[in-house]
């Protein structure tokens, strides 16, 4: 079970930061966080992106990217190796034989990078949320290693929803779950395992594809003639918690969602999401408008596979402003004001929305390979008087 309390927090991948990586910038943003009453900053994931420089179809999923090194070449000792060798013996052979004989010594330097950031930021109040992908790029650590753990013939997507019409093809490889039953879900255990050693919180991404999952035949180039194929659920999330204890999770429970998949969440204790772009409209049962949100939820005024509010704003009719209530001066602030007040347990805002950005700071837009997560951030952008405005707001949601 999953306890969340009253708090607030920015979404902002450390690639967006003013230089993309973990340098004094990092440190800057933390301690801005600190100052804007902010007791979360959520990430996404950390491992080494693909071709496209997504981090949602990692190379790895243990590994660390050396993108984020602010000192790639920083000494490394023989027994800082060793150290991380033995503590990190199921996955970094196979990194290493992937990627060379250079990605250990990264791996300890980034581990030295991350945990000396994480640590600053534990001081200062400040917990970081992480992001588990569900899949793993094609070509990769996991897959060279561990063939057996994969399936063959179909790749995996979405079904054509909201944020897409033809659905979205992914890609990834997926998962032979025979194959992982019979190995007690190992491969899983440790993946987790290793996630819990980096962050506080995560979010576990298309938590749907654990009970049942979009499965694309190879060679489509949409993903709108796939099928949906049975996943273990339960039985998988009772393999992890009796290794790794309560698991500290958030299910992004979005798009096309099952009784089954919300019976799954709610087994576990887990909180799901809402996204307040979706608030608006809909019938009584929407589960983005505040009248539905829960406290076990996280809220979100946008996410990185949405547009920007503004620019979710800019997209709207005449008529769509004026049945949201927003501000027209200020939609954005609006929005996190709702997000601030509603029940939900941990209210998320996307440094995009802080700014007030419009759609060419998304960060993502799905079903698109080309030209995303390239968005970064200003020196001195975030400033004291946005800090201000923002500890203002979640002083209020903490103490109201």
């Amino acid at each position: 079970m999953v306890k969340l309390d009253r708090s607030a927090g920015i979404l902002l991948h450390p690639t967006s930061l003013p230089n993309g990586v973990l340098d004094e910038e990092a440190y800057r943003f933390v301690d801005w966080l600190a100052a804007a009453g902010m007791a979360w900053w959520q990430v996404l994931p950390l491992g080494p992106p693909d071709e496209f420089e997504s981090p949602y179809r990692a190379r790895s999923a243990f590994a660390g990217s050396r993108g984020l090194l602010a000192k790639p070449k920083a000494p490394v000792s023989e027994a800082e190796i060793e150290d991380f060798v033995a503590r990190q013996s199921f996955w970094i052979a196979g990194w290493v034989r992937f990627a060379g004989v250079g990605s250990l010594a990264d791996q300890v330097r980034f581990e030295r990078e991350w945990n000396a950031l994480r640590a600053y930021a534990a001081e200062r109040g400040v917990r970081v949320m992480g992001d588990i992908p569900i899949y793993v790029a094609d070509v990769g650590a996991d897959v060279e290693t561990w063939p057996e753990l994969f399936a063959h013939g179909e790749v995996a997507g979405a079904p054509p929803d909201a944020l897409s019409a033809s659905g979205q093809l992914w890609g990834n490889p997926l998962y032979d779950w025979p194959a992982h039953r019979e190995s007690g879900f190992r491969w899983w255990v440790e993946r987790f395992r290793r996630v819990f050693e980096l962050v506080d919180l995560a979010r576990i991404d298309h938590f749907r594809g654990f009970v049942s999952y979009w499965a694309v035949p190879e060679h489509h180039k949409t993903a709108k003639r796939g099928r949906w194929r049975r996943a273990p659920g339960h039985e998988l999330f009772a393999a992890l918690q009796n290794e790794l204890g309560d698991l500290q999770l958030v299910a992004e429970d979005l798009g096309v969602i099952t009784p089954p998949v919300y019976a799954l969440r709610d087994e576990l204790g887990l909180p799901g999401m809402a996204v307040l772009h979706w608030a608006f409209g809909g019938n009584a049962s929407n589960p983005h408008a505040p009248r539905n949100h829960r406290e076990n939820q996280v809220v979100y005024t946008s996410t990185h596979d949405t547009d920007t509010t503004i620019g979710w704003w800019n997209g709207l009719s005449k008529q769509q402003r004026a049945e949201t209530g927003l501000d027209p001066a200020e939609p954005h602030w609006g929005l996190i004001e709702i997000a601030m007040r509603s029940r939900a347990g941990l209210a998320i805002v996307p440094a995009q929305d802080v700014l007030g950005l419009g759609s060419e700071s998304r960060m993502n837009r799905p079903g698109e390979a080309d030209g995303n997560w390239s968005w970064r951030l200003q020196r001195g952008q975030l400033t004291d008087a946005l800090a201000a405005r923002l500890r203002d707001l979640a002083a209020r949601r903490v103490n109201g």
